[in-house]
């Protein structure tokens, strides 16, 4: 992600700001130009842009419960932002455990649709697309009279994501991935994993892309629910780490596409962030490991110059959380066959930006 900036006094802000700690003033993120905004009262629910007075907006309807930053033009029939609008159920908001759930859910989720909104594939909605539409469903677990726990199920069908909110607590979440033996669990690793099943649809089988996708990932053809039984009762096959990003991507050639498709986000996204703090790499007598990424990831030429850039800080990075005392930051290995389906995705995602009218998601 970028590095923002409050457009009144030039302080560094966060993504997530709400007041500029230098001037004050009201902050809010701004979807069409992808900035922060600061802001100046204006009559009733509007604000006015400091930097453009004459132009109105309020925010999302969210915003009440401190759920949401972002803003809405004033013309915009929905109450809620580009984001926020694709929710369906969310979490209780009569309890403050279910606001501050909402609250690190809604986090998660508007920094995947940042990425969205960088590449210009803003997903359709329900409204838009009443049938395949993308909707989420942040789902309660369910406990029963006897106090035992049922949880609700992560996943996605034909444009309905569901999302554990109970996943929004550490503890909860820490023990989903201990269970499960993932190096790597969190929010927005869900949002991105369960998006790529959309983008799947729409980009692949919507628009009968199968050839292509079969020669990279594999036969999808296969039964899926037994692939999956087959992987939870007897785990990933030997040798996986050569082909594959992760165990679970083993499980059948949807998982594995969005499994990359997650990580293809985890990297273009790490890497703007590296590039808005000026990072390099360039440790002495170790010249394979330089790296600086001065160039605009989200426009990268290919997946190869994607991953030049992420190997080395991906390194360094890992290399700093262990000084911490802390697990890898970004456990994985990219082999030659995953670069090859990460190029697959660099080459779907960018067809859909020179090509708006043809996007997938």
């Amino acid at each position: 992600m970028r590095l923002f900036a409050c457009d009144n006094c030039d302080q560094v802000v966060h993504f997530d700001n709400r007041q500029c700690v230098r001037c004050n003033h009201r902050l809010g993120f701004l979807p069409d130009d992808l900035l922060m905004r600061s802001l100046e009262p204006r009559d009733g629910d509007f604000w006015q842009l400091t930097a453009n007075p004459q132009r109105a907006l309020r925010f999302c309807g969210n915003a009440g419960l401190d759920i949401c930053n972002w803003l809405v033009g004033p013309d915009d029939d929905h109450e809620f932002c580009i984001a926020c609008r694709h929710n369906r159920l969310v979490p209780n908001i009569d309890t403050q455990e279910g606001i501050d759930r909402w609250r690190r859910i809604s986090q998660a989720q508007r920094h995947l649709f940042y990425s969205l909104l960088r590449w210009h594939l803003p997903p359709p909605d329900r409204f838009q697309d009443p049938q395949g539409g993308l909707v989420f469903d942040f789902l309660e677990d369910e406990v029963q009279f006897d106090g035992h726990v049922i949880p609700a199920i992560t996943g996605h069908d034909e444009g309905v994501i569901a999302i554990r909110a109970a996943e929004a607590d550490d503890l909860t979440r820490e023990l989903a991935r201990a269970s499960m033996n993932e190096p790597y669990r969190t929010l927005l690793g869900h949002f991105r994993h369960e998006v790529g099943h959309f983008v799947w649809n729409k980009a692949v089988r919507d628009r009968n892309e199968f050839e292509g996708f079969r020669a990279v990932f594999g036969d999808e053809r296969q039964d899926y629910g037994i692939a999956l039984q087959n992987h939870y009762q007897n785990g990933a096959p030997l040798g996986w780490q050569q082909n594959f990003i992760s165990a679970y991507a083993t499980a059948h050639p949807w998982e594995d596409f969005a499994e990359c498709f997650a990580h293809y986000l985890h990297i273009v996204d790490t890497l703007e962030t590296a590039r808005g703090f000026g990072i390099a790499i360039d440790p002495r007598g170790h010249g394979e490991m330089a790296s600086e990424v001065d160039f605009d990831p989200y426009r990268a030429a290919d997946a190869e110059q994607l991953v030049s850039a992420w190997v080395p800080l991906s390194v360094a990075i890992n290399a700093i959380q262990r000084s911490m005392g802390q697990p890898d930051s970004y456990p994985f290995v990219l082999s030659n066959a995953v670069v090859t389906k990460l190029e697959y995705l660099h080459r779907l995602i960018q067809d859909r930006v020179a090509n708006p009218q043809q996007a997938a998601a």
